[in-house]
């Protein structure tokens, strides 16, 4: 069973920081957390990009800024052809260039974008495009000194942009004590792994070191949402994710995201959406081939 840890990170050759290219062997890494900040640019790939308690599709292109200690990770979609799946992934500490280098005046609007990224910030729009083409020409730069004053550009890039979407918006993840997150985490890793399967409550508490009981009420203060609440949404997420993306049947679908009776499935998704997930599907491709004929 896979475990969210605490992954310690070390900068090597002297520097102060981690910048690093990675294939699509990174991918399979865990549902984990660490106490340094991450920037990671999609260079190409596809899936589903968890963090804290917030699961969405990626694409190639995205772009993320993750605050210390916010456990995430990105599974790239098996369906589909990923052997060139690769990323940009930067990591620093909150004092790598000193204890109060960000509290300098210069530095208030980058510290203003580090507060907010305690929820995982997602950059869309022409500042995704720009960014990810900046760090895309760093990562061939061999100068440290160089690579520093790069780094610092991307975040004051960031910080002035507008065009950003947070993701673990209640932010309840990341404030816990590590000693809280050692103990959520795993759950929510054991949950990343297995939603689409049968999931049990039982073991759930059992990694939490709980009775299922205890474990309900610690889950639901933790998260603001129940264990039960929290398996619906990661199957729903997946399933409209199948409905837009595949011909796939309504049943298929329903299955393979984790919903044991079809009639259950149509039940959460029609109170999530409004819609049957039928009716969902229709809409998606209406508004799709609308698109495309203003495009043309």
């Amino acid at each position: 069973m896979t475990k969210a840890s605490l992954e310690i990170l070390q900068p090597v050759n002297g520097q102060s920081f981690l910048f690093r290219k990675f294939d699509k062997f990174a991918f399979d890494a865990p549902y984990h957390f660490h106490s340094e900040y991450e920037l990671t640019c999609i260079l190409k790939g596809s899936g589903k990009r968890f963090v804290g308690n917030h699961m969405e599709d990626f694409e190639t292109g995205d772009l993320v800024l993750l605050g210390p200690n916010l456990p995430h990770c990105w599974k790239l979609d098996p369906e589909k052809d990923q052997a060139e799946a690769s990323a940009i992934v930067i990591q620093f500490g909150a004092a790598f260039l000193g204890d109060d280098f960000f509290n300098k005046t210069e530095m208030r609007f980058v510290k203003n974008l580090f507060q907010k990224s305690v929820c995982g910030i997602n950059f869309n729009s022409c500042t995704k495009i720009s960014v990810n083409q900046y760090l895309m020409t760093l990562s061939e730069e061999e100068n440290s000194f160089k690579l520093l004053i790069g780094l610092l550009d991307a975040l004051h890039r960031l910080a002035s942009s507008n065009n950003y979407v947070l993701l673990d918006q209640s932010g309840t993840i990341a404030k816990r004590s590590i000693a809280e997150q050692e103990r959520i985490n795993p759950v929510f890793a054991y949950l990343v792994e297995n939603f689409r399967q049968q999931v049990s409550l039982d073991v759930a508490a059992g990694i939490a070191n709980m009775t299922p009981n205890a474990f309900c009420k610690y889950f639901k203060k933790i998260t603001r949402k129940t264990f039960m609440e929290t398996i619906i949404g990661y199957r729903l997420n997946y399933a409209i994710q199948q409905l837009v993306q595949t011909d796939k049947p309504i049943s298929d679908i329903a299955f393979e995201s984790g919903f044991g009776d079809v009639s259950h499935f149509y039940k959460m998704f029609k109170l999530k959406m409004h819609l049957s997930p039928l009716n969902y599907r229709k809409k998606f491709m209406r508004s799709f081939d609308e698109e495309n004929v203003q495009v043309a």
